[in-house]
């Protein structure tokens, strides 16, 4: 059994996932303080993807990046790099499908901090990146790790715009999704079942993360409250 799309699938999640944290973060947290219409503007965009198919994604994807297209054709002619058809091609369409969902819980997470610990920072004449990392962060840390996991594991089961922009070659673009899928097509049901368990095994591990960890955080707050 090759191993390759399993390899492939966690490394396209994992950067992936990665790139979202940080502007996924970096956009909930500026989009929370804007005006409201501008800020109602940019929450539609951002998480347009999270509703459009992810076929839509793929296309909108190509018409950007395809060798003949505007970005496509500028890095291929001034630096030699085709960015479709090849494992990283995938990046590109993971990363636009699961930046909603690490947007949007970290946008939850900024809305229900208490901007009264900023401004005691302020009083204190603390910096703003301090306060942001030493006090912003870890208070709304359990809706970023919430968002992270789940972006992680949307990532890892992403199928549709994965397979326009990167298609299937085994060994080379093959991920779990675009495996089974394959071996579906050509009647290998026993190994496409195989893929579907692992991928099944690993979507569980990441859910029951999620659900460890905020029992422990809600034990700590109750803790914490006596």
């Amino acid at each position: 059994m090759d191993l390759y799309p399993l390899y492939n699938s966690l490394r396209i999640a994992g950067i992936s996932t990665a790139i979202v944290l940080i502007i996924g973060v970096a956009a909930a947290y500026y989009t929370a303080k804007l005006p409201g219409f501008l800020k109602g503007f940019l929450d539609c965009i951002f998480t347009l993807p999270l509703v459009l198919p992810p076929t839509v994604v793929g296309y909108m994807l190509l018409r950007l990046l395809g060798p003949r297209r505007l970005f496509g054709e500028f890095f291929l002619e001034h630096f030699g790099i085709k960015l479709t058809m090849n494992w990283y091609s995938a990046i590109f369409a993971t990363t636009v499908v699961i930046f909603p969902l690490m947007y949007r819980t970290a946008r939850g997470a900024f809305q229900a901090y208490d901007n009264n610990l900023t401004l005691a920072g302020k009083t204190l004449g603390l910096s703003r990146p301090y306060i942001f990392f030493k006090v912003i962060m870890p208070c709304c840390r359990q809706g970023i790790i919430a968002g992270t996991v789940l972006a992680f594991a949307r990532a890892l089961g992403e199928y549709g715009a994965t397979s326009m922009i990167a298609g299937y070659t085994p060994g080379r673009t093959a991920t779990i999704s675009t495996t089974v899928y394959q071996l579906w097509r050509t009647d290998n049901d026993a190994l496409a079942f195989r893929w579907v368990l692992i991928n099944l095994a690993i979507s569980a591990v990441v859910l029951l993360a999620i659900n460890i960890f905020e029992e422990r955080n809600r034990k700590s707050k109750i803790s914490a409250n006596k």
